[in-house]
């Protein structure tokens, strides 16, 4: 959900996972019997949850309309011993986007919306500024699929105790800008989301959470499934038991359901939108959804997404095309997964806001499993392979070397040793280049000694240079993706070298937020520096590139990138504003 906060989270499970590999695809008894892959399924959920703290899990494996297994694992309340199962209910997050664009395309079918004109038309109160010049329209199909250019995430507000209603950040954007021109480059945006579901409650002529439970819940038997503005579950951290605080952006993430009720959902996908003797979503619709929308788009790297679904980022050999969603919160993880060529899915709720890679190693091992057991093509997990490694090049020593904005902040790569290190949110790597000319990942323990990590095994890294942009492209088995781009020093504006120093948030904020921030120049760039009490061996840093005399945004491409931060006119010292949030100088 809160992408560049997950990837934070992700980072700290990297550095402390161990190098485990997966266990071999169970051997081949009959088409359609899936009982030596049930057993290696549990098996590796044992091994997962005991290695990642999980304290409660639940599966569904889907065939076509079968369901072929659920189980609960663990605890759904653990102080009060009350197990996981099938029907437990969890924080499902942003699996919640693959439903609001499911309502999206039924409103589509029945003439109420069309998602290929501005959202403007049925939405008529929403409006945000751009410094574009004429830039292409905000569509429903530009936000499905992540290339609206909207900012990520309205924060004032966002995560909070009590949580306004969603609709309130229609009115709450009018003065905030794109963040990138629209059909432009893959941003995943909860805000986008949020404002479909406005659009969906406006011209569906009901409540968004009513509609979802009258046009999808009710008529798919999803009896556990709702839309809440405040969640109901529990949530744990290395098995003790945390504040689970509610998201106010309810159509991009508030998402309660169980596998049972997910499994209902993929049931209808797989029968080309029927459930039962009801036409759910045409066919079409089915399609369209699964049809990769940003093929050829320059800065795509091979991310593609359809209409909801993510459509890369596992690769199952032989499987055909992945179509998966998952739910990353702060307190919980999820994942819904489906080969559509082969009506096979999967389903991963958790609990544990520890259980994020975990996650997706039971749904990727899942759908292998299935596919060997039903198509009887059982294939055996080739160990990634690199070649040699070489020292770095001068040319790629010149290249690296400098600031850039990555997947987890502002890093610094310095390669004034003749090796390409880098120092990114507290922590050093090394970039060790190979005779193939890519480059994988070191992590330098106690900030020394480069050792290799079993998560960093898989990805490979290259730099490349698209529309003046130079990128750095990683590579995770069949999917790339922006790792980071390099930055460019430059003049920064007076007013916010007056600016620099310490902030803290002004007034109240109903849940989690840093302890306090700081505003620095570092070698001719800006930078936004904020400390977390929830991790305090990470620091969160962010590069901003100055606009105007009193407006920059947060540097490079992509999700939680274009942001606007302002110099704010006041009496009573500096002052900055930041997605709504307003944070003052501390004076000593």
């Amino acid at each position: 959900m809160l992408r560049r906060t997950t990837l934070i989270a992700v980072l700290a499970a990297l550095l402390l996972g161990s190098c485990a590999t997966e266990p071999p695809v169970a051997e081949y008894s009959g088409p359609g019997d899936y009982k030596l892959a049930i057993d290696q399924l549990r098996s590796l959920i044992d091994r997962e949850m005991s290695k990642n703290d999980i304290t409660g899990l639940s599966i569904a494996l889907v065939d076509d309309q079968t369901i072929i297994w659920q189980q609960g694992f663990g605890y759904a309340d653990l102080e009060n011993r009350i197990p996981a199962t099938p029907q437990t209910v969890y924080r499902a997050g942003s699996i919640a986007k693959v439903f609001t664009a499911s309502a999206a395309m039924q409103l589509a079918e029945s003439g109420k919306l069309d998602i290929d004109r501005p959202l403007a038309e049925a939405l008529p109160e929403f409006s945000i500024r751009s410094r574009f010049d004429n830039p292409a329209p905000i569509t429903p199909r530009n936000i499905m699929f992540h290339h609206s250019g909207l900012p990520s995430n309205f924060l004032d507000g966002l995560y909070v105790r009590e949580p306004a209603r969603f609709d309130t950040v229609v009115g709450a954007i009018r003065d905030e800008h794109l963040a990138f021109p629209p059909n432009y480059v893959f941003s995943y945006s909860n805000l986008g989301m949020a404002l479909l579901g406005a659009a969906i409650e406006k011209v569906g002529q009901q409540p968004f959470d009513d509609y979802m439970a009258q046009h999808f819940f009710a008529p798919l038997g999803m009896t556990s499934s709702s839309f809440a503005a405040k969640p109901i579950t529990k949530a744990y951290d290395r098995h003790q038991a945390i504040e689970v605080f509610s998201l106010r952006d309810m159509p991009a993430a508030n998402l309660l359901s169980n596998v049972v009720d997910l499994g209902q959902f993929l049931k209808m996908q797989f029968a080309d939108g029927m459930a039962g003797q009801q036409q759910i979503l045409a066919p079409g619709s089915v399609h369209e959804m699964l049809r990769v929308q940003n093929k050829g788009f320059p800065l795509a790297f091979g991310q593609y997404v359809g209409l909801g679904w993510m459509m890369s980022g596992i690769d199952i050999p032989g499987g055909g095309p992945v179509a998966s969603h998952g739910g990353s919160l702060p307190d919980s993880h999820s994942l819904m997964a489906m080969l559509p060529a082969h009506k096979l899915g999967v389903v991963v709720l958790t609990n544990s806001s520890t259980s994020h890679l975990a996650v997706t190693r039971i749904s990727t091992q899942a759908l292998r499993l299935l596919l060997a057991a039903k198509t009887g093509l059982a294939r055996t997990l080739e160990t990634p392979t690199h070649a040699a490694e070489r020292p770095p090049t001068r040319a790629e020593l010149r290249q690296f070397n400098g600031y850039f904005d990555s997947m987890v902040g502002l890093a610094k790569i310095s390669t004034s040793s003749g090796q390409i290190d880098v120092d990114a949110a507290g922590h050093q790597f090394r970039l060790v280049p190979h005779e193939d000319g890519l480059l994988t990942i070191k992590y330098k323990l106690f900030g020394m000694l480069p050792v290799r990590v079993g998560a960093f095994e898989d990805i490979r890294l290259s730099m490349t240079s698209v529309d003046g942009h130079q990128i750095i492209v990683g590579r995770i088995g069949d999917e790339s993706l922006i790792f980071g781009e390099k930055l460019q020093p430059g003049e920064i504006p007076e007013g916010f070298l007056d600016a620099l120093g310490d902030y803290r948030i002004a007034g109240k904020i109903d849940g989690p937020s840093p302890d306090w921030l700081r505003l620095k120049e570092d070698h001719g760039i800006l930078v936004g520096e904020a400390y977390f009490p929830e991790a305090p061996d990470l620091l969160l840093r962010i590069a901003f590139r100055p606009v105007s005399e009193n407006e920059a945004v947060t540097a490079g491409l992509g999700t939680s990138r274009g942001d606007t931060l302002r110099l704010i006119k006041s009496g009573n010292g500096a002052m900055l504003g930041f997605s709504g949030i307003q944070l003052r100088r501390i004076t000593n």
